[in-house]
């Protein structure tokens, strides 16, 4: 690894083949893809402009098939799907790629509208991804992404580490770390976006227990691809014990848990000359004082003097 080389936190090889594993059932599984996805193609509706080339990175199976895919496909002429999964890519429901987001193969100035729903958070260099897409993009066009949240899964984090540290005296890091919104602000703009912004969406799942959850993440092919994490697997014990901590802790009075999850929605454009520039600082004209009807007031005047 050079000094320039991004720590692989992911197993992407790891990743690959479980989403190969789940590729047959994901659909069953693949509700939060599928949210996002529809918050995705409501953004797409609201630009006043239609789409000549369009890739959709990531999310699995089925997303086209939802009534709101219908609005995408009158809005975008072309429009191709991949995965790093081959498997998925055959269940795909338009013209697909196996592809790595880390090493995307598409030419400068080739698409004019990416979408990115439930997959980036894998990446192991997601800076570098969001300039690819940049660069992939016509000036001007649009990039979406949806990824989850820090919070998402707290009361499996806190469960976990409560149990295994009874077990065993130690913790392991068996949930990724995740970005929160003005991490992915940030990134856009880092990454050469323009206009970026970003907002979470909040989804509370219920559970009769904590194998029902992991049975979701399995199918939906997101269990833990850490590159540290534990070679040894976690024993029933240790899940048997957190179950009854994630009970005790997070269970509504008719006895389900609940499951949190925060989808970060993040958005911007590539850059164009005749896209709103802000506006330089001191160069306004008007008080704000003026427009609200206050007095203003000093930064060490206190309020009521």
């Amino acid at each position: 690894m050079t000094a320039n080389t991004p720590p692989a936190l992911f197993d992407r090889n790891l990743l690959r083949r479980r989403r190969d594993r789940s590729a047959r059932t994901m659909t069953e599984y693949n509700f939060l893809a599928q949210r996002s996805f529809d918050d995705m193609v409501d953004r797409v509706a609201s630009v006043t402009r239609d789409f000549d080339r369009a890739a959709i990175l990531g999310g699995g199976p089925g997303l086209l098939a939802a009534d709101t895919a219908a609005v995408l496909r009158t809005k975008v002429k072309w429009l191709c799907r991949a995965d790093l999964s081959p498997r998925i890519t055959t269940r795909l429901d338009a013209p697909a790629l196996a592809l790595d987001e880390e090493y995307l193969p598409f030419a400068p100035e080739s698409l004019d509208l990416v979408l990115a729903p439930w997959g980036l958070h894998w990446t192991n260099d997601l800076p570098g991804a969001l300039v690819q897409i940049n660069h992939a993009l016509k000036p001007d066009g649009f990039f979406a992404c949806a990824l989850p949240g820090g919070a998402t899964l707290t009361e499996l984090r806190q469960s976990l580490m409560a149990a295994e540290g009874e077990l065993t005296g130690g913790v392991s890091a068996r949930v990724s770390p995740l970005a929160g919104t003005f991490d992915m602000a940030a990134l856009l703009q880092r990454a050469g976006f323009a206009m970026p912004v970003a907002d979470i969406d909040r989804v509370t799942v219920r559970y009769d227990h904590i194998f029902a959850l992991m049975a979701d993440l399995r199918g939906m092919g997101e269990t833990s691809v850490l590159a540290d994490r534990p070679r040894n697997p976690a024993s029933r014990a240790l899940f048997a014990r957190a179950g009854q901590i994630y009970a005790d802790r997070f269970a509504d009075p008719d006895g389900r848990i609940r499951a949190s999850f925060e989808i970060v929605h993040a958005a911007g454009w590539a850059p164009h000359p005749d896209q709103p520039k802000p506006k330089r600082p001191g160069s306004a004209t008007h008080r704000l004082a003026d427009a609200l009807g206050t007095r203003e007031r000093s930064l060490g005047e206190k309020a009521g003097r």
